[in-house]
């Protein structure tokens, strides 16, 4: 296993680092043609994130937290969320813009900028969390599907989700970035059509009658005191929200990131995601969590609860009280459709980390196998074979199921992006020390400032959880809400032990050099599209 590849002073390019092979890290290439496909465009990243983003979360999650806490705290735990993923995004686009080279992913940037054993253990907490989400998101997809009452067993729904997945996942890149384009374009469409529809019901304009604007934020009332009265109540009631309302966003900044060595033109296209990322998010969460407030009440029993499928929407329940029918098929189907879109992006994500660890020696080499036409196959399968842990719902129940999947990944997401802001300090400092910061292609505000600050917060996130579990105390909610801290902390200090590696790399010896000249180069026959006539330069412009 190799983990110190960057000890010394920092060398000038790939051949000089490993004397004539153009290989950085055991298995980073530099050369063309030995690169993953490139057939990422800007429209299949930007729709990576969102799709990613866009799960059950925002569509029945929303819903438990509304009924935990009230509107206001869900709507401000939202926005609170959004600004922490927009700053974790803008410190990963940075780095990745900086050098998109075959095969990259967060734990490679950890490894290289700041520590191995960091990065082990990151690397494996990354794999982990995604692979779980694929398992969370087919047991989702097969709660919602029994929402018809279809005589088809659980487990055959199951198959036929991670089957779909594998597929598009395996075939070739081309494949699953339209899918997934198609995929997110239906759930976006979806959530534009009742966002509009949600403007309306509260202006009165439905078949019961009566504009219901924000009259449930007086009755039953804007805050839900919990955990306490009075004002600690409400801001412990605003905590939970924050700290919950991260399900809806876990790994969805990193997705960019991981597709940055088969985008196309991607000095151009990453900070084109990265840009709009916070206005979409804006949309689709800051605008929909506030009309989910507004429509439905926060006591109202049919919000979700662990026995609840997809009728618990608050969409579906808004829709019902004022008067509308016919409708809570259509938004299960396109919840059906978050469902699968987000398994689908989880399953790709976590199979690029999985191969970039057996590249850097940091899992079997056979991981690392790819087709003829660069997917790395054997990562897929790995991945998707833990995903096969959605069998669990044959035999349990499926709400529980996924709540136990859920609360496994928010945290180990909380953990993937500690990391990659000790990361991204780490790249900065060192781009700082050695005078190259000026030479950065992409840059974002308020940096370092804004990544140290959010370090802190997204720190204390994950230390208080699950601080609702000591009053009155539940050691089966203590261990879902913490267990994946000491399991992490085992990777990283075992690995430390075993391989006696230091704290961090000194800023004066950390590589920022290797592959920047090759990515300068294939980088600088780009040349951006000039539309042709107004269609044109708005389609360039979404996509």
């Amino acid at each position: 296993m190799k983990s110190e590849v960057y000890e010394g002073s920092p060398p000038h390019s790939a051949d000089e680092a490993l004397g004539g092979s153009r290989l950085v890290d055991s298995g980073i290439s530099l050369d063309r043609a030995e690169q993953l496909q490139r057939g990422l465009k800007s429209r299949h990243i930007q729709f990576l994130a969102l799709g990613g983003a866009i799960g059950t979360g925002l569509f029945v999650g929303s819903g438990a937290i509304l009924a935990k806490v009230g509107p206001v705290p869900l709507w401000l735990g939202y926005l609170s969320m959004m600004l922490v993923v927009w700053i974790v995004m803008n410190t990963i686009a940075e780095m990745t813009t900086y050098l998109p080279m075959k095969g990259i992913t967060l734990p490679y940037f950890t490894n290289r900028f700041v520590d191995g054993s960091l990065a082990f253990a990151s690397g494996w907490n990354y794999w982990y969390a995604y692979a779980i989400l694929v398992a969370a998101e087919a047991s989702a997809g097969a709660i919602l599907l029994d929402y018809w009452k279809t005589p088809v067993p659980v487990g055959v729904w199951i198959t036929i989700i991670l089957v779909v997945c594998l597929f598009l996942n395996i075939i070739a890149v081309e494949i699953f970035g339209e899918a997934e384009f198609w995929f997110a374009s239906i759930k976006l469409i979806t959530i534009m059509g009742l966002i509009i529809l949600g403007i309306v019901i509260m202006a009165g304009g439905t078949p019961e009658g009566g504009a219901v604007g924000f009259h449930y934020w007086n009755d039953p009332g804007a805050f839900k005191e919990y955990v306490g009265t009075g004002a600690t109540g409400r801001f412990t009631a605003y905590w939970t929200a924050f700290v919950r309302a991260g399900f809806s966003f876990i790994t969805s900044p990193e997705l960019i990131g991981l597709a940055a060595g088969e985008t196309v033109a991607p000095r151009r296209n990453i900070p084109k995601a990265a840009r709009r990322f916070l206005y979409r998010l804006a949309l689709f969460y800051g605008v929909s969590s506030l009309i989910i407030g507004a429509i439905v009440p926060s006591n109202d029993p049919q919000l979700l609860s662990e026995k609840s499928d997809a009728s618990a929407s608050p969409w579906v329940i808004g829709i019902q009280r004022s008067g509308i029918r016919g409708l809570n098929h259509v938004i299960n189907a396109a919840i059906l459709t978050s469902a699968w879109s987000a398994g689908n992006a989880f399953l790709y994500s976590g199979s690029r980390v999985l191969y970039s660890m057996a590249a850097t020696g940091q899992a079997p080499a056979f991981l690392a196998k790819t087709t003829r036409r660069g997917v790395p196959y054997a990562a897929v399968l790995a991945t998707w074979a833990v995903g096969l842990l959605a069998y669990l719902n044959v035999s349990q129940n499926g709400a529980q199921v996924f709540l136990w999947f859920s609360n496994i990944s928010t945290i180990s997401g909380f953990i993937g992006w500690i990391v990659v802001l000790i990361t991204y300090l780490r790249f900065r400092t060192a781009m700082t020390t050695q005078g190259l910061l000026g030479t950065l292609p992409f840059r974002t505000i308020a940096q370092p400032y804004a990544a140290w600050a959010t370090l802190f917060v997204i720190s204390l996130l994950t230390l208080t959880n699950g601080f609702q579990v000591f009053a009155p105390w539940n050691y089966a909610d203590f261990l879902a809400a913490y267990i994946t801290i000491p399991v992490f902390l085992v990777l990283y200090l075992g690995h430390k032990l075993w391989f006696r590696t230091p704290i961090c790399r000194k800023a004066g010896e950390i590589d920022v050099i290797t592959g920047k000249k090759e990515m300068d180069d294939l980088c600088a026959d780009d040349h951006p599209p000039v539309p042709k006539n107004f269609l044109q330069k708005v389609w360039f412009w979404l996509a």
